[in-house]
């Protein structure tokens, strides 16, 4: 996996939350859009696993915590999904989390209550396991 392919993922998972968003539009529970993703997913041939498991680790032993991500696509990306008023820092420190805890490189929070989503509707975040990568 290269920097480039993470990034071309990701370009993919925004155009997929859009079409979604231009269907339905705002003002929908969350929940509405994750069966709708899935769907959209699905249509258009991206691996994924909705709420994926994220395990903890502590002192090798597996904590069940209940944690569990929106979104893991292709393996590689932490998608989480909200459709709140704002972004929040706990929404941000949640994606971080995941990604952390599950080895990613990469993380996107897409917030569907917005009148726009490339503009104004996500967030996307990258770490240590982002910066390892190969440029392409």
């Amino acid at each position: 996996m290269t920097k480039k392919r993470i990034d071309e993922i990701s370009y993919h998972i925004i155009g997929c939350c859009i079409s979604v968003h231009k269907e339905l539009g705002a003002g929908l529970l969350e929940s509405v859009y994750h069966k709708c993703l899935e769907e959209e997913f699905r249509h258009e041939g991206l691996k994924h696993c909705s709420e994926h498991i994220v395990p903890v680790n502590y002192r090798e032993i597996q904590i069940n915590t209940d944690l569990r991500a929106d979104f893991l696509v292709e393996d590689s990306i932490v998608l989480e999904l909200k459709a709140v008023t704002k972004i929040l820092p706990i929404h941000e420190a949640q994606v971080l989390t995941y990604m952390k805890l599950l080895k990613k490189p990469k993380g996107i929070i897409v917030n569907f209550n917005c009148i726009n989503i490339f503009k104004q509707g996500q967030k996307t975040f990258v770490n240590e396991y982002f910066r390892r990568l190969q440029d392409d």
